[in-house]
């Protein structure tokens, strides 16, 4: 895992980056490791030809006192390797963790489904770098040392073992090829398989209510058993060559004592260098057999970083915004337009907003009206920074909403989404926007204001009661209202209510009124997305969508009037009474001229 130019705008190839020392400790470790494996064999050459040959009890006591002491060092640098790479895999955790966590909430604005899980790839790699797999890629340089050692001890020997590496080796090849994409294909049909799976989840009680569930059962089970298939196919593959490297690498070393044995019939080496010859030989291609048995978490981890230096490449680089001053709430929409995403940059691109204009200043209210899919989500999510629009600006205080640190503005925003749902956590937090420096007092204010003080008094807990959890105790108004509250807490300068009145009663209807009321008199331009025409009410402003262009826009009474007097029913009904006065024209005419 090697950095690359332009670490400094990747988190994650900066982190990678940063392990180049941890990886080098490792490295030395490794090389006190590999020659420290060389006591076994030393030790049993040198009791087979010195100590049997001399009978001599002291060496025997001797080589066993360094041995000992040679193994105790093994453990210590074992130890010490083990925990380096435990050590850098949190590390890299630490400095990547939050960002793959904003890069994995980023990637769920403005798209139909998620992609890719940078926080799952984060953890692949992590347990890589902790696993004994990553400690066979360091061995693996030690092999041609181990090979020298043995055409030291006889050239045949030597050759014998080089071409038993060659054919290992060359399995070790092969299996990279014939496994490397169907485990790929095998993670990219996993990561479906559980966005399948979350979706449905929570969606449980819809799909329970409409008799979905076996069906569900059946789809997962099909994609489950399709990854899980390609998965057992690069799987087999990789079984099938590590137990030939296995099997192969024992009868290695049984050719090794064969030909070791008949080098000593013919007194051309010792009967200490045959043990010595077998246990080395097997040291230098243990990482190679190693690697074999782990292809398939090193396979996963390689696409896991592949895709997260990709994901973190692709990241937009987000300029240096200055602090601005607290806006005073004067909103300028100008020319805004939004196409449909997922379509090709063409002319006849449907477009979900076009050209939309108007103006507020603080204390204004605001109701944008239109049937279905004439786009007043999108506007509001437009307006609040959660879409780009394509075309066109939004301007609080003549700045930009780029131009604002992105917390900085959300602290001057309220936004309640048109499906509304709270994270797991107490009320407070939810309230507070997780906030560790929110006032108890101020998030009981935006709960009395959005009327739902008395109710979080009701629950057991109060401002503790969990919730965000499958087992809450709300209903679905209950959980819209928090949202409100949610939206109100701090005061915003601006505040965007979807279908805010969508799970409420009469008293939340009540409260939502006050709501909006209370929040103008402070100077907060106030925009409500609504089908129902009681928001009206309380604003001072409508705005009317009509297929995703602005049809009215005015002040409330003379945009209703305009409005109701240009529909079709309306331009129906007047067509209608003109052709009624017509009709009774003519039979006054007809009476008259049967009287004359």
């Amino acid at each position: 895992m090697q950095n690359a130019p332009g670490s400094t705008d990747n988190p994650y190839r900066a982190a990678v980056g940063g392990m180049r020392r941890t990886f080098v400790m490792v490295g030395l470790f490794s090389a006190a490791l590999n020659i420290l494996m060389l006591t076994g064999p030393i030790y049993m050459l040198q009791v087979y030809d010195r100590v049997l040959a001399s009978s001599s009890i002291a060496t025997l006591q001797g080589l066993f006192i360094i041995v000992v002491v040679l193994y105790a060092f093994l453990g210590l640098y074992e130890f010490l390797r083990s925990r380096l790479l435990s050590r850098a895999a949190y590390r890299l955790d630490e400095m990547t963790g939050g960002p793959a966590f904003d890069l994995w909430l980023r990637s769920g604005i403005g798209r139909d489904g998620p992609g890719e899980n940078p926080i799952r790839d984060l953890e692949i790699v992590r347990g890589f770098i902790a696993s004994p797999a990553i400690s066979g890629l360091f061995d693996v340089p030690w092999i041609p040392f181990f090979l020298a050692i043995v055409f030291f001890l006889h050239p045949w020997l030597g050759y014998l073992t080089v071409a038993g590496a060659l054919v290992i080796i060359i399995a070790a090849v092969v299996n990279k090829s014939v496994t490397q994409r169907p485990i790929a294909e095998a993670m990219a049909m996993e990561s479906a398989e559980r966005s399948f799976a979350e979706k449905s989840r929570r969606n449980a009680e819809a799909m329970a209510a409409l008799g979905m569930q076996s069906r569900l059962t059946r789809r997962w089970q099909e994609m489950h058993r399709m990854a899980l298939a390609r998965m057992q196919q690069g799987g087999d593959r990789g079984e099938g060559f590590s137990a030939f490297s296995k099997s192969f690498r024992l009868l290695l070393q049984s050719m090794l004592l064969t030909l070791g044995a008949y080098l000593a019939i013919l007194q051309e080496v010792t009967p200490g260098a045959i043990i010595a010859t077998s246990i080395i030989a097997g040291r230098a291609l243990a990482p190679v057999d190693q690697l074999i048995g782990q292809w398939r978490m090193i396979g996963r981890a390689r696409e896991a970083h592949r895709r997260l230096k990709a994901a973190f490449d692709q990241r937009p680089k987000a300029p240096r915004q200055l602090s601005l001053p607290v806006p005073s709430g004067n909103l300028k929409v100008i020319g805004l337009t939004k196409l449909l995403p997922g379509q090709l940059q063409t002319p006849e691109r449907s477009r979900i907003l076009d050209r939309i204009s108007f103006e507020l200043s603080p204390g204004d209210g605001l109701a944008v009206m239109g049937n279905s899919a004439a786009g007043k989500s999108s506007l509001a999510k437009l307006l609040v920074g959660a879409w780009v629009a394509d075309a066109g600006e939004i301007r609080l205080d003549d700045a930009l909403l780029s131009q604002w640190q992105p917390e900085q503005l959300g602290g001057h925003i309220g936004y309640l989404p048109q499906s509304v749902e709270m994270l797991p956590g107490t009320i407070a937090e939810n309230i507070s926007r997780f906030d560790i420096q929110a006032r108890d007092q101020d998030i009981v204010d935006a709960a009395k204001l959005a009327g739902v003080h008395e109710m979080i008094l009701a629950l057991p807990a109060g401002y503790s009661t969990i919730i965000g959890a499958a087992t809450q105790p709300l209903s679905g108004g209950q959980t819209q209202r928090l949202g409100l509250a949610r939206a109100l807490y701090g005061n915003p300068k601006l505040v965007v209510l979807d279908e805010p009145n969508s799970n409420l009663d009469t008293k939340g209807d009540e409260a939502l009124d006050l709501a909006v009321q209370t929040m103008r008199a402070r100077g907060t331009v106030v925009i409500v997305m609504a089908h129902r025409p009681n928001v009206i009410r309380s604003v001072n402003k409508v705005l009317i969508l009509h297929k995703g262009r602005l049809a009215h826009f005015g002040d409330q009474q003379e945009t209703i009037r305009l409005a109701v007097n240009s529909t079709p029913a309306t331009q129906q009904k007047d067509s209608d009474t003109t052709a009624t006065g017509s009709r009774a024209k003519r039979r006054r005419l007809k009476r008259r001229e049967a009287a004359e």
